[in-house]
């Protein structure tokens, strides 16, 4: 199905309607500036209806004490909306969108206006006071209570079976410092079973794109859209995933960006596009190879582009020639017209740009959708150019930064991985003795394997011992702000949590996590719950009562301003993991205090000690994160950024000039929020990079090349760059490896290091070097990348698809396709767990299951809501927007069930599940599809949970989570969860 725009008239904007004058278009920010919104606030806003127009000020009035100004960021998605809290005598009274932002532009979307009431009030839903578990009701007990309580249980655990029986569940609404403790933190405890929500939402893009081309992480930005000619939307809805990212995306169109949205929904996006085409949920490899079929055929690629930067693009092209129109249609539904247009206006409106989400990543062969994106736009010469690249859309406020400096199961902070030269790196970081830390580990091999994933924790408790990877079986498991509605096959999880020996949750809300845990079990299911088993509650500091930074996105960096102390008796996530880290025995070495240093301070905080998150910044991340640049945004840097928002361009983020009142820090050539990399100590004074590979700029300008990362040559054929294909004004015009000491003595280079540099950098690589002596002489004197100047990877060997190949989902529903593309073999060993892939495919066939489950079932997100949702649902102005969790139907797939709009349904899934839900008949979907929001909770199969939550901190809107139902199918890279494809049957209720 197609829907595509026409007009005989050409396009004007509002602005261009005036037929006196020519008047060029301008963004909120400056409408704001100009109308005087931002100057006479007050006496603008009075004249207007929409009385949240206008710019908070701090004043004192009299008898009621000073307000205070407080700048923060929204908590929700990843695109990084500025917030100022309105703070009267330590009570948040009001807020505003800040207007001067480069990035929201004074706009909020539902959510973000909504975030004052994120239970700071006495009735809030929130989580108030530490909570256990008692004869299946939540009692309020002390915090040394709970803390004595887990320390014993722990301590038996680690004793009894080892480090590795316990499981930490991270969270991407943690900042930056609190996720690089958490990993810290973990690593002292001594294992590698710890992971985050980025498993579940992006670990296929940044695997993918990271071995294609270096980083894997979004290229361009919100904001470098405006410069796009072009944008296809795959796999993302941003409309309602990223509401205010649109500002952007309409800017782009204004000035004549066509916007295509291919997709198995009509979404909100769609409605905001030129051209909208229907594909089936699952195909988008044969769509990106149906493109490049006719780009090909055309001689529309970039061959001089391809030719200087690309490696292996031969064998792509060979793999499209396979996806002739005919092939493409079969698979995908899509017309060889509808593919041929997406293709032509991709390669005929260049600079042109492709952005997806959790519609590409979330299959089980996601790693290979996102890299066959990459291939899309390397064919087109569309990288490391402004308004081309891929842009990425990440999920929740901080998941970048988690996934940049967290608690990652397979790698230390900053990708370093978890090599022996990896931990002794960040053990020289941490001021920790190397030799204790392996100690803390139950062998070296251990130390150095990757942990579980988030997306199987379940299973490590539930499998046969002899068929895990370690010694134990998980016997403890923390969700550290984390909802398990959020991931797939609810029904094995809950017989997990009931055989744990410890379940601890610490969340500012109790989430969905507390409520199953406390329901009793299925009387008809075969396990028996572990009598023994605890359950804590511990209430966590919301991202508002605390401070740190925050990256988005785009990879810029905001600095939160702490809005009030932590209400209730919640404490900050770093004081709970200090408390624990005092009673577990390693509290000194969480500090960094040793030999007369100390790395991070403690802070009083109410009737508690905390952690001073700027130290752990400054001195932690700055001094270790060299890999991918996070070394150089220093809080003092961000702070000055957060009060001169006004300062920044909002087409290209940059500063022109002006310096900060405050400390008179210059940020003339800044990019806004230093987007990562920011390379080398603060002195070098990089300001950041605005868009990855970008070789028109110099590296010193925020420019660069792809990355050195996987060799200098495979097969005979160099892997580095052509020769005159290099970053502007660079002494090396040639490709050359990544920078270490050798490199540089062959240069000639050496002496240019200070004599304290070259004794820290003697037998370093770039990466390793704690002085930045090596970036600074190759980047400042030189003009070189430190990682190298490498070509980008269309075959990446080390996958097990070295060029991206369709196949059909675990549960297809073309079981004759299953033949032509099979999934993967089944794995032995995976993540430290048995995987299977071909084995359920090949049942799902024999058993005829697209047959009795003939509907594709499809989720994702909707715009009131976020995440697991157990947050946004219990704000009472976002519950009251979306008061129940519903299905869309289409109206011939209704009519053929007899379903009216509106009625209660019954889904059944493969799993055996059965959920409820209201009935929302619309065209939005296709005949053979249902579409399910992922972000209610709180119901189990049709039941209400609400007897099971703490008294009075259930969410107000409550409904079936649609991964209590979700099948069984993880990536074959990530251990991705696959929640885009499977199938269902829907009936009346």
């Amino acid at each position: 199905m197609s829907l595509t725009r026409k007009s005989a008239a050409p396009k004007r904007s509002l602005a261009s309607r005036s037929p006196a004058v020519t008047v060029k278009t301008m963004d909120r920010r400056t409408f704001l500036k100009r109308s005087g919104v931002t100057l006479g606030a007050g006496a603008f806003a009075a004249q207007l209806p929409f009385s949240m127009i206008g710019k908070a000020q701090a004043e004192a009035i009299p008898g009621q004490g000073k307000i205070e100004v407080k700048r923060t960021v929204c908590t929700h998605c990843s695109v990084g909306c500025a917030v100022d809290a309105v703070v009267q005598n330590g009570v948040w009274v009001g807020q505003e969108p800040v207007f001067d932002s480069p990035i929201n532009l004074g706009s909020h979307c539902a959510k973000g206006a909504a975030v004052r009431d994120h239970g700071i009030t006495h009735d809030s839903r929130r989580l108030k006071y530490p909570m256990k578990l008692v004869n299946g009701k939540y009692q309020r007990i002390s915090w040394d209570e709970a803390l004595d309580g887990i320390t014993a249980k722990m301590m038996a655990i680690r004793k009894e079976s080892g480090p590795d029986a316990a499981y930490f569940v991270g969270s991407s609404k943690h900042g930056n410092e609190q996720a690089f403790l958490l990993r810290k933190f973990v690593s002292l405890w001594g294992t590698n079973n710890c992971d985050h929500q980025a498993r579940i939402c992006h670990s296929t893009t940044v695997a993918g794109v990271a071995n294609t081309w270096g980083y894997g992480a979004m290229t361009n930005s919100f904001n470098d859209e405006h410069n796009s000619k072009a944008l296809l939307f795959l796999g993302s809805n941003a409309a309602e995933a990223h509401p205010v990212s649109m500002l952007h995306t309409l800017h782009a169109k204004e000035h004549g960006a066509k916007i295509i949205v291919v997709d198995p929904r009509f979404t909100r996006t769609a409605a905001k596009a030129d051209y909208f085409y229907r594909i089936r949920s699952g195909t988008d490899i044969p769509f990106i190879y149906g493109m490049l079929h006719h780009i090909f055929a055309n001689g529309w690629e970039d061959r001089e582009y391809i030719a200087q930067r690309v490696y292996g693009m031969d064998k792509a092209r060979d793999e499209a020639k396979k996806w002739t129109p005919q092939a493409v249609q079969e698979v995908t539904g899509m017309a060889e017209e509808e593919v041929r247009t997406c293709a032509e206006i991709m390669a005929k409106n260049r600079p042109s740009t492709i952005i997806w989400a959790m519609g590409q990543t979330q299959h089980t062969n996601g790693n290979a959708v996102v890299r066959a994106s990459c291939i899309l736009q390397l064919a087109l010469g569309n990288v490391g150019v402004s308004g081309g690249g891929t842009n990425i859309y990440r999920g929740h406020d901080n998941v970048q930064g988690a996934t940049d400096v967290g608690p990652n199961a397979d790698s230390l902070p900053a990708y370093y991985g978890l090599t022996p030269a990896a931990w002794q790196h960040w053990a020289r970081v941490w001021n920790i003795d190397y030799d204790w830390l392996k100690g803390r580990y139950a062998s070296p091999a251990l130390m150095e394997k990757s942990g579980i994933p988030v997306s199987r924790w379940f299973d490590a408790v539930i499998e046969d011992n002899s068929h895990i990877d370690q010694p134990s079986n998980v016997r403890a498991t923390f969700y550290w702000g984390h909802a398990p509605n959020s991931q797939t096959r609810g029904l094995e999880m809950k017989p997990a949590m009931d055989k744990l020996d410890l379940l601890v949750v610490i969340d500012p809300f109790p989430s969905a996590t507390a409520a199953m845990a406390a329901m009793p079990k299925d009387p008809d299911a075969k396990y028996t719950p572990n009598p023994d088993r605890e359950v804590y509650l511990l209430p966590a500091a919301t991202q508002f009562e605390t401070e740190g930074s925050c990256t988005a996105s785009n990879r810029s960096l905001q600095w939160r301003e702490r809005v009030i102390e932590p209400l209730f008796d919640s404490r900050s996530d770093q004081a709970i993991m200090y408390a624990f880290a005092q009673k577990w025995g390693f509290a000194d070495q969480l500090l960094g205090r040793k030999d007369g240093r100390q790395n991070i301070r403690l802070v009083k905080v109410k009737n508690y000690e905390d952690l001073d998150l700027e130290d752990v910044l400054r001195n932690e991340i700055n001094r270790g994160a060299w890999t991918i640049g996070y070394t150089g945004q220093t809080p003092e840097r961000l702070q000055a950024h957060m009060r001169n928002m006004h300062l920044f361009d909002v087409k290209t983020l940059r500063a022109p000039g002006g310096r900060d009142a405050k400390t008179g820090y210059d940020l003339t050539g800044d990019y806004f929020g230093l987007p990562w990399p920011c390379y080398g100590t603060p002195e070098l004074k990089h300001p950041g990079t605005p868009n990855l590979y970008d070789t028109s700029k110099h590296v010193m300008d925020g420019g660069g090349n792809f990355r050195a990362n996987f060799g200098v040559e495979r097969d005979g054929v160099s892997l580095l760059a052509a020769d005159g294909s290099h970053s502007k004004g660079s002494h090396i015009t040639t490709g050359y490896p990544q920078f270490d000491s050798v490199l540089l003595k062959k240069l000639g280079w050496w002496n240019e290091l200070t004599a304290s540099e070259k004794s820290a950098a003697e037998g370093k690589t770039w990466a390793t070097d704690p002085s930045g002596g090596i970036i600074r002489v190759v980047m400042k004197n030189h003009g070189c990348s430190p990682f190298g100047n490498a070509r980008a990877r269309a075959v990446v060997w080390n996958f097990p698809d070295p060029i991206p190949v369709h196949r059909e989902a675990l549960y297809s529903p073309r079981p004759d396709l299953v033949a032509k593309y099979p999934t993967h073999d089944d794995v032995k060993v995976f993540w430290r767990l048995p995987t299977l892939f071909k084995s359920i495919q090949q049942k799902n066939v024999a058993d005829k299951i697209a047959e009795k489950f003939p509907l594709i079932l499809t989720s994702g997100r909707i715009v009131e809501y976020e995440g697991g949702g157990d947050e946004s649902r219990s704000n009472p102005w976002l519950a009251e927007l979306e008061q129940e969790a519903y299905v869309e139907i289409n109206p011939k797939a209704a009519a053929d069930r007899g379903i009216r709009n509106g009625e209660y349904v019954w889904m059944r899934t493969p799993t055996g599940a059965r959920l409820k839900f209201k009935a929302q008949i619309t065209p939005k979907v296709g005949a053979d599809t249902v579409f399910v929001p992922y972000s209610f909770g709180g119901w189990w199969q049709g039941v209400d949970l609400l007897p099971h939550y703490p008294e009075g901190s259930a969410p107000f809107v409550r409904g079936d989570a649609i991964n209590t139902g979700a099948t069984y199918g993880y990536d074959r890279v990530t251990m991705m969860q696959e929640t885009k494809t499977t199938l269902c049957q829907i009936e009346r209720a």
